[in-house]
């Protein structure tokens, strides 16, 4: 029988308390430096010589708290302090990316309770996919084409790490007994990074803390149209524009070089030198993309991420082109009940939908109740049959019509759901192309002049509400709405 391979592991400092953020975040930070510099360089021995003698571990550096008292700072937040006594630890991985918003967490831990953090190697090993995924021109080869496996090598990603249990409030104490501090692992973290680079073709240092969601490609050209605006305006803050390749622009006349294969969700960043720029997603047409947008983007912890898609209007009334803003959600799509009930409500957030309708009101310049010609409030339903006009209606207009329903589309109650699931501030408005319940389908030729004015408005309607809503003080967005009873202290 043949023994066991041995580990190498990287030598690195012992757990060291810490008592200034910055401290904490620098040690972090070498502490995942030379982790995945000892798995880069041991992934690149085995690959020249074909073989391996031993196996290779190296580990996820964690931040650690022990706090004794039931005493804590500012109760006004819902962030940045844990609720009773008792030791909290959270794996950390690229605390380069993170810098910002660790540096911030771990401070408001530090002044809410009056305690140090202590920064060493977790207990859980980095697999060797996630240490080279962000280094260029590495690669992992598939299973087979080794002559070894490298399961028994290094270490590869392991579900059991990799789920959303503490977002789900379905986590148990980690094995230690020690609860979480933040509300992703790092394994989730690196799954997602790896994700959004394949569904966006965009490096996640290139994502803004402001998500767009579009399911048309109408609005990516908009969004264009608005960055070089934005970037020929010195004031505006903004100070370049990226695409799909990671092609950065930094003038408003600069070309912008698309790929040669187009990445699934088409991915645009509006940049601010801190981060708080603007990004647009656009996610296709369907609940199963919206979901996997939103899994995935909910690592980077942005503040706020709206919908601004099409819809069909439900009610005779209404106008191709007119606005409609949920307050309400019906969710028929089906792909998050498993995760989130669909007895669980998904509330309107007052501050997403003040500043959105503001944002209507300046772009169209109607106040008050001019504003109704234009915009109704009410509930949108999300389906996941694009056709379902084909089928029986008496059932789902039935249900429509008892939620009230104003506006359906097969994106935004799954949008809203997963920040509500993932505390990110949400919100919905959409543009209404189409009738189908009063003879008005989505065909050529369909759109009226003001249809065509209206869609041409609503993305930058979108950017307005964005910026007013990073005007906002943080603590302010980040509202104990979105928070459960046994929250982790990270935002």
């Amino acid at each position: 029988m043949t023994a066991p391979l041995s580990f190498l592991t990287p030598e690195t400092p012992a757990p060291e308390l810490f008592t200034t953020p910055e401290a904490a975040v620098a040690r972090l930070e070498e502490l995942y430096a030379q982790a995945t510099d000892f798995l880069l360089e041991r992934f690149n021995e085995v690959l020249n010589t074909g073989r391996a003698g031993r196996r290779f571990r190296a580990f996820y550096p964690e931040v650690r708290i022990a706090v004794t008292s039931y005493l804590k700072g500012d109760s006004r937040l819902s962030f940045g302090h844990v609720a009773v006594p008792g030791t909290y630890v959270a794996t950390i991985t690229r605390p380069d990316l993170f810098r910002n918003y660790l540096t911030e967490q771990i401070g408001l831990l530090m002044k809410n309770h009056d305690i140090g953090v202590t920064v060493g190697p977790s207990a859980t090993p980095i697999p060797v996919h996630f240490a080279v995924a962000s280094r260029p021109g590495v690669v992992i080869p598939q299973e087979g084409v080794l002559d070894f496996s490298l399961r028994d090598v290094f270490d590869v990603p392991d579900l059991s790490s990799m789920n959303d249990d503490i977002v789900n409030g379905t986590a148990g104490p980690n094995p230690d007994g020690s609860g979480h501090l933040a509300p992703f692992t790092a394994q989730r973290v690196d799954y997602s990074l790896a994700r959004l680079s394949h569904y966006t073709a965009t490096a996640a240092e290139q994502f803004q803390n402001y998500v767009l969601f579009t399911n048309y490609q109408f609005y990516v050209e908009e969004f264009e149209k608005v960055a070089r605006q934005m970037l020929a305006d010195p004031a505006s803050g903004y100070t370049s524009f990226t695409g799909p390749g990671n092609h950065e622009i930094f003038s408003p006349d600069a070309a912008l070089m698309a790929p040669a294969k187009m990445p699934q969700m088409p991915t645009y960043h509006l940049k601010r030198p801190d981060g708080n720029g603007i990004t647009l997603v656009n996610i296709g047409i369907g609940p199963s993309n919206a979901k996997t947008a939103t899994d995935h983007i909910a690592v980077l912890r942005p503040h706020a991420w709206l919908m601004v898609g099409h819809c069909a209007g439900l009610r005779n009334s209404q106008r191709l082109g007119d606005f409609v803003l949920a307050h309400a959600y019906l969710r028929e799509d089906g792909v998050l009940d498993d995760d989130l009930p669909v007895w669980v409500p998904i509330p309107a957030l007052a501050e997403v939908q003040v500043a959105l309708q503001d944002a209507v009101a300046e772009v169209t310049r109607l106040e008050g109740y001019e504003l109704k010609r234009i915009m109704r409030t009410g509930t949108v339903a999300t389906i996941a049959n694009r056709n379902w006009e084909l089928r029986d209606q008496s059932g789902p207009v039935h249900r429509l019509s008892l939620s009230r329903a104003v506006g359906l589309d097969m994106e935004s109650a799954t949008i809203a759901a997963n920040g509500f699931r993932f505390r990110v501030p949400y919100g919905t408005l959409l543009c209404v192309s189409d009738k189908p319940l009063h003879g008005e389908l989505k065909l050529p030729g369909m759109a009226t002049e003001f249809y065509r004015t209206q869609v041409a408005s609503h993305l930058q309607i979108g950017v307005r509400a964005m910026e007013k809503l990073r005007a906002m003080p943080l603590e302010r967005i980040h509202s104990r709405k979105l928070r459960s009873f046994d929250e982790a202290a990270f935002l």
